[in-house]
């Protein structure tokens, strides 16, 4: 898309928030911000902290954890359908009253799945939970870049995600924890009453926006006319498989293969999520410099780490450097969310939360993957491989993707 377009959109947004325009005080803008992150803690801390309780809460189900992998697929199918269909239908919403219905949601969902009494059960109410967790990371993302000059969105959309990648070195530890002394349950009445204050937090400080004008189910489907828009989504849908077939089984590999005892697991977690800060603070500065650049060099990146995992699984402090690593690679969804807002021009929600449609594609993509690799006889270390075969894909996409703007699809920046 052209600058004098991308102007126009953001322009747009400022308007439809002016309360947060990038003029506003910076301790308002601040408090926006942190009521987001919150946002992003509480579905970071369900969506990381399950694949983490996957031992426990297979065992009190009465499966197997290959099976139990599926109860994180579910999740990831969720969000795969909840974000578009959510993005279309709610787009005359405000997006504060988006984000509040959303985050309401999210905790009623996750208090259900600390109460399921079945495995199918549980199943269902892991697709419910998901349904609201694409749309609010697009919705979060689009306030969030309206807050700031063009050359630092991806900073901005950077401290929602920090939520998140926080949670996976406070939440999910915590979350596991809880697992761990008190039942898997209480991992997920935790994620519900984090969802619970987020919501109030959204009421509180959220600027009380209008619908945008000429906002409709129709505009926002005309992303999908958009060559870009597709093939950035298939980079993240496959190149961030690789990472989450890793870490669905990390805790099983770190038990089994490195031999730990079970409170060694959410230090090594939290390891992880000390390198998803890391990797989104590092590629949202280098993305706002470089932004395609930045993206092939992340899936490169993230290739070479899972490729050293099952040499590293073996010993704790090998595995905790190439855990941090791979946490890392975890940087790649704030470029490719920019990425989105450049080529997806008028239709800024549903592209937006596509993006974590992709994402969730990925998270049970590669568990799937990795669960067929262990099943079939390869070892817990096989995650590795099959990591870095998806990233490697993924980086082929990028490639195209590339070209493909290169070579001049009218609307797509190079």
């Amino acid at each position: 898309m052209s600058l004098s377009v991308t102007e126009d959109v953001a322009a747009r947004d400022a308007q439809a928030a002016p309360a947060t325009s990038p003029r506003a005080a910076p301790h308002r803008v601040s408090l926006v911000l942190l009521a987001l992150a919150m946002g992003g803690f509480a579905i970071g801390t369900a969506e990381f902290a399950v694949m983490s309780l996957l031992p426990y809460f297979s065992a009190g189900l009465g499966i197997d954890e290959p099976t139990a992998g599926l109860v994180i697929s579910a999740y990831a199918a969720g969000v795969v359908v909840g974000a578009p269909v959510i993005a279309v239908l709610a787009a005359r919403l405000s997006r504060r009253t988006l984000l509040i219905g959303l985050m309401a949601t999210f905790a009623v969902t996750n208090g259900l799945s600390a109460l399921a009494p079945s495995y199918s059960w549980m199943l269902a109410f892991r697709f419910l939970s998901g349904l609201p967790h694409g749309a609010y990371f697009g919705v979060a993302a689009l306030v969030a870049a309206s807050l700031v000059p063009r050359n630092r969105r991806s900073q901005a959309v950077a401290r929602v995600m920090l939520g998140l990648t926080i949670a996976t070195i406070i939440g999910v530890p915590l979350a596991n924890g809880l697992g761990q002394w008190l039942g898997w349950r209480w991992g997920f009445g935790l994620v519900a009453l984090l969802a619970a204050l987020t919501a109030v937090l959204i009421a509180l400080f959220a600027p009380r926006d209008e619908p945008q004008a000429g906002s409709s189910p129709l505009r926002e489907l005309g992303a999908l006319r958009h060559r870009q828009v597709w093939l950035t989504l298939a980079i993240g849908a496959i190149g961030f498989g690789g990472m989450f077939a890793v870490y669905t089984y990390v805790a099983s590999t770190l038990l089994e293969v490195t031999q730990v005892s079970p409170a060694m697991v959410p230090v090594v977690l939290a390891v992880f999520g000390l390198g998803l800060t890391v990797g989104t603070l590092a590629a949202a500065w280098a993305a706002d410099r470089a932004l395609m650049p930045s993206i092939g060099a992340i899936l490169l990146w993230s290739a070479l780490s899972l490729a050293l995992f099952p040499f590293a699984a073996g010993n704790l402090v090998a595995v905790c450097v190439v855990v941090f690593m791979i946490g890392c690679g975890g940087g790649l969804g704030t470029p490719l969310q920019t990425r989105l807002m450049d080529v997806a021009q008028d239709a800024q929600s549903l592209a937006a939360a596509l993006n974590h449609s992709a994402f969730n594609t990925a998270n049970a993509l590669g568990p799937w993957l990795g669960g067929m690799a262990i099943a079939a006889g390869y070892g817990w270390t096989s995650t590795g491989w099959v990591g870095m075969g998806l990233a490697l894909a993924g980086f082929a996409v990028f490639l195209l993707t590339w070209w493909d703007a290169r070579r001049g699809e009218p609307g797509a920046p190079r």
